[in-house]
């Protein structure tokens, strides 16, 4: 990893630290619980009321990384925070980490929980789990949202992919003053396992896989968002999109041919501070609630509300 992503790494997640310190007095009271699945203890909350709304979080990060949004998030949803296998509170075991697993973990998790159906949002790492839980258990996701997350492994920069390979033990000791450090050993069930969890993590990071076809079969709704100086290529991301059905012709005056399916790519943002943004946020909101603040051209001619 370069200097200058470990930087940028930092400084975000530093920001994160300081805006959840801002909005943890106003954050609903959480309810938490650990369930035992597969050989993994996964740490988990729920807060809020309404529909509920799975939430999956990015690879080195924990749950907490989202309570610059919980405000938002938490009104009118009920939320389901889960930190995922060897991250935060949950326990790393001695399986390999793979989306394909920890997606049925998930899925086993939202069945003891008595959560027929959720709307899911996962970031970077937590895109991975969610896309393959839409996947194979598609009867359990009712909206997708994606935050910064690939269908293949060819979609990172070049550069990225280099240095997303280089993860292990060895970068232990030179992360030990970072934040990503120091959050993971105030909550982990067994700190010392960082170093485990980083070899666990580039060993991850190092398989090949393309999941082009499955993407192409998705039947929920999905929403697709990115920054625009994300690490994810913009040909990569448009491809996506294109595999969802959408991007492949006009939608019409009419939005006769508007693909159920939304592309987002939100200005000046990167990678490292989407999971946090509340622009973000309020951009998959309405999609996840089945809303839309536009109305097409005839509706605005008749004086018709915007269609939901």
């Amino acid at each position: 990893m370069t200097r200058t992503t470990t930087n940028l790494a930092l400084i975000a997640l530093t920001s994160c630290l300081a805006m959840t310190t801002a909005v943890a007095a106003a954050a609903p009271k959480p309810t938490a619980g650990r369930a035992s699945i597969k050989g993994i203890d996964y740490g988990y909350q729920v807060r809020g009321k309404g529909e509920p709304l799975l939430l999956l979080h990015g690879g080195l990060m924990s749950y907490d990384m989202f309570d610059p949004v919980m405000p938002l998030l938490t009104k009118g949803h009920e939320v389901i925070l889960v930190d995922l296998q060897g991250h935060g509170r949950t326990t790393l075991g001695t399986r390999p980490i793979r989306c394909e697993t920890i997606a049925d973990d998930i899925d086993a998790l939202l069945q003891q929980l008595g959560r027929t159906q959720v709307d899911v949002l996962g970031y970077s790492f937590g895109g991975c789990v969610a896309l393959r839980l839409a996947v194979q258990h598609p009867e359990r996701v009712r909206r997708l949202v994606l935050v910064s997350a690939t269908y293949a492994n060819d979609g990172w920069y070049a550069d990225m992919a280099v240095q997303q390979k280089q993860v292990g033990a060895a970068m232990a000791s030179m992360m030990a003053e970072t934040p990503m450090y120091k959050t993971y050993k105030a909550v982990a069930p067994k700190a010392d396992d960082f170093p485990r969890l980083l070899d666990a993590l580039g060993d991850f990071m190092r398989q090949k896989y393309d999941w082009s076809a499955d993407v192409a079969k998705l039947k929920m709704p999905v929403m697709l968002t990115f920054g625009d100086a994300d690490m994810i290529r913009p040909e990569h991301q448009i491809k996506f999109y294109q595999l969802l059905g959408g991007g492949l012709k006009d939608a019409g005056w009419n939005r006769e041919s508007m693909p159920k399916n939304r592309l987002a790519i939100v200005p000046d943002l990167t990678h490292y501070e989407g999971f946090a943004s509340t622009r973000v946020a309020e951009t998959v909101l309405p999609f996840i609630d089945g809303q839309s603040p536009f109305k097409s051209w005839s509706d605005q001619a008749k004086g018709q509300p915007a269609k939901k």
